[in-house]
């Protein structure tokens, strides 16, 4: 009775019986499980507010003109991302810091399956945990979305840690961090990671990588850059393969 309802009442709440809980209901129940204001927010919009929209498939995911210049005058490493942290865009300094950070690339998935990717973050176990936290705060309720059912489809399959941490319901959006990495080239690196979001897209952000000025590490991040410097003009967006075609005959 901690949370002014019947055993009974929570009972059918817990196996499904009752799908329209009240708001105070919920939020009473929130306060007795010490669920902080993410993880609250989260559990109200699982059963409150306007009935979840209907996707028939994904929609490739465009992003916005004015933030593809932004990217292009950065001179740290910086890249956009969708909702569900696939790689959209890309300057050539974040691809010199990681190859996972091109177009078409997804961190979460790399994080996972990738063991280059690992290795490059030593830290990447309790980055894994933090995506995946973001991923259920981002997706709330709108659990239809073909491109959220094949990634975590894909990595359900393929990874038992995902499982076991997809498992835990944890609710947390991302904040500005320390990044670490071990470089093949320069070694240990931590640079600052900023997510700034983007206006007028589904989720898209920013993501710019810092180092504190002065700093061993920007002076890694500045060989990086003069290491990386592209022979050829960076190709930011996936286009389709060209056809082929056939040679004249004479």
């Amino acid at each position: 009775m901690l949370a002014g309802i019947s055993a009974d009442y929570y009972l059918r709440l817990e196996r499904g019986r009752d799908r329209n809980p009240s708001p105070q209901v919920l939020m009473s129940i929130g306060r007795v499980l010490c669920l902080d204001d993410e993880h609250m927010t989260h559990l109200l919009s699982l059963v409150v507010g306007a009935p979840r929209p209907r996707r028939a498939r994904h929609r490739a995911e465009t992003v916005p003109d004015g933030a593809l210049t932004l990217l292009d005058g950065l001179v740290q490493p910086a890249f956009i991302e969708g909702r569900y942290f696939d790689i959209l865009a890309a300057n050539n300094l974040a691809r010199t810091l990681s190859p996972g950070l091109d177009v078409g690339g997804n961190q979460l998935r790399d994080f996972f399956l990738d063991a280059a990717q690992q290795d490059l973050y030593p830290e990447w176990e309790a980055m894994t945990e933090c995506f995946i936290a973001a991923l259920r705060q981002a997706i709330g309720a709108d659990i239809e979305d073909p491109r959220f059912i094949e990634l975590t489809g894909e990595l359900s399959l393929a990874s038992a840690t995902f499982r076991r941490l997809w498992a835990r319901h944890e609710v947390r959006a991302q904040r500005g961090t320390t990044i670490r990495f071990n470089h093949p080239q320069v070694g240990e690196l931590a640079l600052h990671r900023e997510r700034l979001a983007i206006s007028g897209t589904d989720g898209q952000s920013l993501v710019i990588y810092h180092p504190d000025a002065g700093s061993r590490d920007a002076e890694k991040l500045s060989i990086l850059a003069s290491a990386g410097l592209p022979t050829r003009q960076p190709r930011r967006r996936a286009q389709p393969e060209a056809i082929p075609r056939p040679e004249n005959h004479r």
